[in-house]
């Protein structure tokens, strides 16, 4: 077993313009924003984006780099639309496969378990099939012959999560009340790297939860970064609630403005610049 700690640069370092991306987290929480600004800091373009879209969404969208986007929603939660993926929407700046919930929960189940679909009834009686006209339906072989959504398997080059904890071997914890789905997105992806708050040794994972919290597993994971607040602005429980002053700044700031100003640096420049603001608000 190695040690797969690095920076967050050089899991980035390990991503090619044109893959498909994982991004981990839901809406407005624990995503790996420290991951994702790194992602800017690159070159990398043209990405397919698998997400339960937040603002990572919306940053990589502003920056021009989707090409396609895979989601059932894009938001900040107490923003019910995330302003940036709406103006690169109206734009047409990338395509769009928009599914439902449960419907991008088991394209995930299928990628984990290498299956080419899934059957599920979410999505019959709905306008998803007629935006997504590449979706097929099955029937069941069994004497029921009910019909299905063939829901294809959302397989991924790469994935990006944030958890509370992990090991130097990739074992990833979450602490918070939901796990999302970010030990889904390490297993449909052929590479995976976890951003967590702080890195512990092994036996302190049982020690702080149960082991139930231990849902990433080391094996499905290449590389873990250390970033404290690697999820601002979007919560990571218990460690931080979302940064809503913050967040509405976000949403409310023409995109430039905004990267010029917290984005032109690397990691330590950005919390930096996210503190500075908070005490001019004082």
């Amino acid at each position: 077993m190695s040690d797969k700690t690095m920076t967050a640069d050089q899991a980035v370092s390990h991503l090619e313009s044109g893959m498909t991306l994982g991004i981990g987290g839901w809406g407005s929480r624990r995503k790996p924003m420290a991951l994702v600004r790194a992602l800017l800091r690159s070159d990398v373009t043209d990405l397919t984006v698998v997400s339960y879209g937040g603002p990572d969404v919306g940053m990589l969208a502003a920056a021009g780099r989707i090409r396609k986007l895979v989601a059932a929603f894009v938001t900040l939660d107490s923003i019910p639309l995330e302003p940036n993926y709406r103006a690169a929407r109206e734009r047409g700046a990338f395509e769009l496969m928009e599914i439902d919930e449960a419907m991008f929960m088991w394209g995930l189940h299928a990628a984990a378990n290498r299956l080419p679909f899934l059957p599920v009834r979410a999505g019959l009686g709905s306008d998803v099939m007629r935006v997504n006209p590449g979706l097929r339906t099955v029937a069941s072989p069994y004497d029921d012959g009910e019909t299905f959504v063939a829901m294809p398997a959302l397989r991924m080059d790469a994935a990006l999560v944030h958890v509370s904890r992990a090991d130097r071997l990739g074992n990833g914890q979450y602490l918070g009340p939901d796990p999302y789905f970010d030990d889904l997105f390490c297993e449909a992806a052929d590479t995976a790297y976890l951003s967590c708050e702080r890195i512990v040794d092994t036996a302190e994972l049982t020690k702080e939860a149960a082991p139930q919290t231990l849902l990433v597993k080391r094996h499905t994971v290449t590389g873990v970064v250390e970033v404290p607040s690697g999820a601002h602005f979007t919560s990571s429980a218990p460690d931080s609630a979302r940064d809503e002053a913050f967040q509405k700044l976000y949403a409310t700031t023409p995109w430039p403005e905004f990267a010029a100003r917290f984005l032109d640096g690397d990691e330590q420049a950005y919390q930096s610049a996210v503190q500075a603001w908070h005490e001019e608000q004082r």
